[in-house]
């Protein structure tokens, strides 16, 4: 069965005319126009809201909340693990990437398991760190 090629019906576009409407064209005898915002780059303090407040748009929370870090050894055969709890306000998949940077961080197993993220080993200081620099304030809780 032999095959046949179709040629579509293309539009030359090498030989086209210029454009006939020139939206921008007014805007060259105007002259001097003034320069367009400021952007982030140009503003050296934060905006002031009709509140008095200055704007924080762009920039990372850095208050999220309280959350505890436990040392644990019960039910686990006398191994110490270390439980991140009482998060407010973020999802599961915020929490497994918190896990997954202290995992690689402390260079140890973890899962995110009923809301907590648990961390083989005593590793509390180097999840500390970890939790103060996504904005949470970590505390040491319990024994």
């Amino acid at each position: 069965m032999a095959l046949m090629s179709r040629k579509k019906g293309r539009v030359d576009t090498g030989e086209a005319e210029g454009l006939t409407q020139q939206p921008f064209g007014a805007l060259e005898g105007l002259g001097d126009l003034p320069a367009g915002p400021a952007g982030p780059e140009d503003v050296d303090e934060p905006t002031q809201g009709a509140s008095g407040k200055s704007s924080r748009r762009g920039q990372k929370n850095m208050n999220r909340g309280r959350v505890d870090i436990v040392r644990q050894t019960a039910h686990r055969g006398g191994k110490a693990v270390t439980l991140v709890k009482n998060f407010t306000g973020i999802g599961l998949p915020e929490k497994q990437e918190l896990a997954k940077r202290m995992q690689k961080s402390c260079g140890v197993g973890g899962t995110v398991k009923d809301g907590c993220i648990v961390i083989q080993g005593d590793k509390r200081e180097e999840v500390q760190r970890i939790l103060i620099e996504a904005g949470f304030k970590p505390v040491f809780a319990g024994g």
